[in-house]
């Protein structure tokens, strides 16, 4: 008898177990490591922060209170806010934050009304300088995920590319006026995959999909159009977000980074995407330290932040923040050297920013 019930339980465990397995969603997955390992709990960034990608996300007085308050117990010194408008509405933004004008410095985008027509550049330079002269130091962020410059306001691009010839114009202008332009290019590569099981970035990618887009360019083309944009814009200043969306290869990032002095890279919003793999992304980070600029694009919450300093100050090992990013992958550190970690911190956006 005890025999016939100790294979009931047995077999109504594995039974439970194979019920599990069949209908637990990715989505819902989330392990905890059992590793008995150290961790580290980082309370503020080990040197002085210029963050130089995030946005406009607080839209009261109160809000940038708290922003600029986190800011201050974590050690971000400055914030670049993308904002990607032009007009009222950026005239907006800046005045919101102007009470910080030493704590956040606030982009602009391009306006591309009439883009459809003949000679819509006229105006979009003058809106260009029109924004300088309030107090834009910057453009961005640009964005094409393969149906052109859509990350702008009022309207986008109408299809067009950052490499397009009737972009020149702008950017010529962009130059002129010393306002550096940070441009979002296509999207991690997960995301021109199949949705299927074998596609190791669900299910985030699943959530920014552009597999079922035909009719847009490849990640391949989309690397293209920056790079002819670099090459015939060598006194404009580019920095391309995301590591260019290159995480999966960052040799496609470097070959750039070695040719074309004028372009940089901020690693915003692709630690979960890199920090999988840390001996070869530190590596990277140690080959072109002095072309990486620190970013976050995730708001402004305190425990982001520290996310983001524990991935690129600590050795830590196996760790998971799949809420903070939407990837079921065990994460680690870079555990960057100092010298290294001053630079990706400050330093070079320093350069950027034409500080001293």
């Amino acid at each position: 008898m005890r025999l016939i019930l100790i294979n009931i339980i047995f077999l109504t465990t594995i039974g439970y177990s194979q019920s599990l397995l069949d209908t637990l969603l990715v989505k819902d997955f989330r392990p905890r490591s059992i590793y008995n390992i150290p961790r580290t709990d980082i309370k503020k960034a080990k040197f002085p922060v210029i963050d130089m990608h995030s946005h406009a996300y607080p839209e009261t007085e109160a809000d940038v209170d708290l922003w600029a308050k986190n800011m201050d117990e974590l050690g971000i010194e400055k914030t670049v806010i993308l904002s990607t408008l032009t007009g009222a509405k950026f005239d907006s933004v800046y005045t919101l934050y102007s009470k910080y004008e030493d704590r956040f410095e606030i982009w602009c985008g391009f306006d591309f009304t009439g883009s459809d027509k003949e000679g819509w550049q006229k105006n979009a330079v003058a809106e260009l300088e029109r924004c300088h002269k309030v107090g834009a130091t910057g453009v961005g962020e640009l964005g094409d995920k393969g149906w052109g410059l859509f990350y702008s306001y009022p309207v986008p691009s109408n299809g067009i590319h950052i490499d397009d010839p009737r972009m020149d114009p702008l950017l010529e202008k962009c130059a002129e006026l010393d306002m550096p332009i940070n441009i979002h290019v296509a999207e991690p590569i997960w995301m021109y995959e199949k949705m299927d099981n074998t596609n190791d970035g669900l299910p985030n990618a699943f959530t920014w999909r552009l597999d079922n887009k035909p009719d847009i360019l490849n990640h391949g083309d989309m690397i293209t159009t920056l790079e002819n944009a670099i090459k015939r814009h060598p006194k404009t200043t580019f920095i391309a977000c995301h590591f260019a969306n290159c995480s999966h290869d960052l040799s496609i990032l470097g070959r750039l980074l070695d040719i074309y002095p004028n372009l940089y890279a901020d690693i915003s919003a692709r630690y979960a995407e890199t920090a999988p793999i840390p001996r070869f992304v530190a590596e990277f980070y140690k080959k072109y330290q002095s072309r990486l600029l620190y970013g976050t694009d995730m708001g402004f919450d305190k425990e982001m932040y520290k996310i983001t300093f524990r991935i690129l100050e600590t050795d830590d090992e196996h760790f998971y923040e799949t809420d903070q990013f939407g990837y079921h992958w065990a994460l680690n550190g870079f555990g960057l050297e100092d010298n290294i970690l001053k630079k990706i911190y400050k330093k070079n956006a320093l350069k950027i920013l034409n500080k001293k």
